[in-house]
């Protein structure tokens, strides 16, 4: 991409669209702004809440590229924040979870799409120019899940609740507990001890009332969280 000329949604040449990046992980947030930075102007980034809003409402960007686990609220709460004082804001959600929660929390906040972080550079471009454009941006199954809970077939409600009692990080460890994960590799894959998985995991079994991660599972599984 280095190099080819900015477009437009509509494919012809034009003023670059302006982001902000917002990622709590900066290797994450480094290797998008070099990967899109030829096509997109980066105002600025954030890794999290207070820092993302402050960023945002300093620096408006035509998109808001925005992780949806975050440290002082999650995404959710950064649209939240920012479409109180400036609704024109667009948001596309950028993010490793394709978890039906996180899809349909953050799009209740207000943003206008949600990406994975498997897409492509060139196909994460086309959405920021599609979502600065108005329009609305899911992959498809993705987008399942909002016709679902549009349709009462996710009972949202539920799901936010229960999960408003969990942290950033135990949201994090039950999903990968769910998933399967042994201890050691929730560790290794959130680059924390074992010690603090296992203290994560009885908490997120004593706030949801569970027993067990069998138990765990079969409660992710039904509100389709993983």
């Amino acid at each position: 991409m280095n190099g080819a000329p900015p477009v437009t949604a509509s494919g012809g040449v034009g003023t670059q669209r302006s982001v902000v990046v917002v990622d709590d992980h900066q290797m994450f947030r480094a290797g998008v702004i070099a990967e899109i930075g030829a096509q997109v102007r980066v105002l600025g980034e954030a890794a999290d809440v207070d820092s993302a809003v402050r960023m945002i409402l300093r620096h408006p960007p035509d998109v808001v590229l925005l992780d949806v686990h975050l440290p002082g609220g999650g995404g959710a709460e950064v649209a939240r924040r920012v479409l109180a004082t400036s609704p024109e804001t667009r948001f596309l959600a950028l993010s490793v979870s394709d978890a039906a929660a996180d899809v349909i929390a953050v799009i209740r906040a207000g943003a206008r799409g949600y990406v994975t972080k498997s897409i492509t550079g060139p196909e994460l471009v086309a959405a920021i120019n599609r979502v600065a454009d108005g329009d609305a941006v899911f992959s498809p199954r993705l987008a399942g899940f909002v016709l679902d809970a549009f349709s009462g077939s996710i009972a949202v409600a539920e799901v936010d609740e229960d999960l408003d009692r969990l942290s950033g990080r135990e949201k994090e460890v039950m999903r990968l507990i769910a998933r399967g994960y042994a201890y050691k590799e929730v560790a290794k894959e959130l680059f924390i001890s074992v010690k603090t998985v296992e203290t994560h995991v009885s908490s997120v079994l004593r706030k949801l009332q569970l027993s067990s991660r069998h138990e765990l599972t079969r409660w992710a599984n039904e509100r389709r969280l993983i």
